[in-house]
């Protein structure tokens, strides 16, 4: 099981280039992949996505690619002075509208895109080829972080699971009284209204019988138990688990529901309660889980 949220950083240098990618991960319900690189390595988004998209399904992937050259390794720069005209262009222009004189400073050229171009003498798959080892080395950083955290997560879960199964059990031991407890209530108060009724009157045993159907938890137990036992095959998976765990969230907090509809009783009603209490603080943590 592991965690979305993790972090890794690789480099690896060739003769001509030293390349740095730092790989951080938050969570999300799809795999989602988002690159910083410099414009000239746009072509390579689509091989770098399924490269990581291969080791990583779920969350919001971040991939910083800082590249460099070795003195003297790199290109030239060149500056288009068509970009450069029109920018003077547009200062003449806007200088006619305001009637004001406006002129360019260097720093405007400098702002500017595309004046100065970074012309580079390398070839895509020279750089794939550096570029390759950093993405690995970073995204081992990252897939071992969310192990490391996914096994805190692990201990998390494993306690509240045996919260939920403890509260399981109160209320399952506690279920057969709610039944008693009606019938005394029903006896007593026929004998405040000065109705001598016999407690074997079909009549009184007709209505608690009905109680009792009403008050039936014994499917919603079994339910919620076997959710419970899916839940810990889930958390000892290796796997991903995540939207499983999350379904399962669901169907747990349904069992809840039904069985505080059918509670007629304090007790009873505070035990699921505190089971859906428990509940949210796995549906929190789940969030985060591949």
């Amino acid at each position: 099981m592991h965690s979305m949220t993790g972090f890794g950083r690789g480099t690896h240098a060739t003769e001509r280039v030293v390349i740095r990618v730092e790989a951080s991960s938050v969570n999300r319900k799809q795999g989602e992949v988002h690159f910083f690189m410099p414009r000239d390595l746009t072509e390579l988004e689509p091989r770098l996505r399924k490269h990581v998209l291969g080791r990583i399904t779920r969350g919001r992937i971040n991939i910083n690619v800082n590249l460099e050259h070795p003195s003297g390794a790199g290109g030239g720069i060149r500056v288009n002075m068509g970009q450069a005209r029109a920018l003077k262009a547009a200062f003449t222009k806007l200088s006619e509208g305001l009637k004001q004189e406006l002129t360019p400073e260097s720093t405007d050229y400098l702002r500017a895109p595309d004046i100065f171009v970074f012309e580079e003498d390398y070839q895509v798959e020279e750089i794939w080829a550096a570029l390759q080892p950093a993405l690995d080395e970073a995204l081992d950083g990252l897939v071992e972080m969310r192990a490391e955290e996914g096994a805190d997560l692990q201990v998390e879960l494993e306690r509240i699971l045996a919260a939920l199964a403890a509260l399981t059990h109160e209320i399952e031991e506690h279920a057969p009284s709610v039944v008693t407890a009606h019938r005394e209530n029903l006896l007593r108060r026929l004998r405040d209204a000065d109705l001598d009724l016999n407690p074997d009157d079909e009549r009184i045993l007709k209505e608690i019988a009905l109680f009792a159907d009403r008050c039936e938890i014994t499917e919603e137990l079994a339910r919620l138990r076997s959710h419970l036992r899916k839940f810990h095959s889930y958390i000892e998976n290796s796997g991903v688990v995540g939207r499983s765990m999350d379904f399962l969230c669901q169907e747990i907090n349904r069992e809840f529901n039904t069985i505080g509809s059918k509670a007629n009783d304090a007790s009873l009603a505070q035990l699921v309660v505190d089971g859906k209490t428990e509940l949210e603080k796995i549906r929190e943590q789940v969030q985060n889980i591949e």
